[in-house]
């Protein structure tokens, strides 16, 4: 059984055998254990335009009433994988060094860090991504940009940048949401952790 926490209600992680979902209405804050994790904690207050967000709204660069912390606590509690976009700022607030461009590092917690398009995973744009693993040695990757994006979000390029050259932009609901193979990818992590966890 793997465990799919901060996902969205009736989303791609419902309906598969051997998942637990939990959305917002289950607050997967809570969630004590005892399987293996699959964390998408939110990321709007830790994003690229987080800091804009604050200027604006005031909402404050990370209050994101523990969520992170709480997903990074589970994932190195019970082992398994942790996605979040590239360029997040919860990396440098918890301590998980910047990944490099492909591969990945070990980090002094004792867990590995890497950074992935999720374009090689069946995105239609390029939606570079960071991911934390603990409790495994994690597998090899496809690194490295993919194929030419479909289609482009404002974590690719700068939102002025894609309207000054004309360039189509995805919908925001598409540009958030897990590609299949991509969910499938990070459970294949998650499910190492039994058999990997005492050659980490």
């Amino acid at each position: 059984m793997i465990a799919a926490l901060y996902v969205e209600t009736g989303g791609c992680y419902y309906g598969l055998p051997e998942v637990d979902p939990w959305d917002v209405v289950r607050d997967a804050r809570r969630y004590a254990g005892p399987h293996p994790v699959v964390a998408h904690p939110p990321c709007d207050r830790w994003c690229q335009l987080a800091p804009v967000n604050e200027a604006r709204y005031g909402h404050k660069v990370g209050d994101d009433g523990g969520c992170f912390a709480a997903a990074l606590d589970a994932v190195r509690t019970w082992g398994g994988v942790l996605e979040h976009p590239a360029l997040t700022f919860a990396w440098s607030a918890h301590g998980i060094p910047r990944p490099l461009a492909s591969g990945w590092i070990r980090t002094p917690c004792g867990g590995w860090t890497a950074q992935v398009a999720q374009r090689q995973y069946g995105h239609r744009a390029r939606k570079w991504t960071w991911l934390y693993a603990f409790g495994l040695i994690p597998p090899d990757l496809r690194w490295g940009p993919g194929p030419v994006p479909e289609v482009w979000i404002s974590a690719d390029r700068p939102r002025s940048e894609l309207a000054a050259r004309g360039i189509s932009q995805m919908q925001s609901k598409e540009a958030k949401a897990t590609p299949p193979e991509f969910r499938d990818l990070l459970l294949s992590i998650a499910r190492d952790v039994p058999s990997r966890r005492a050659a980490a």
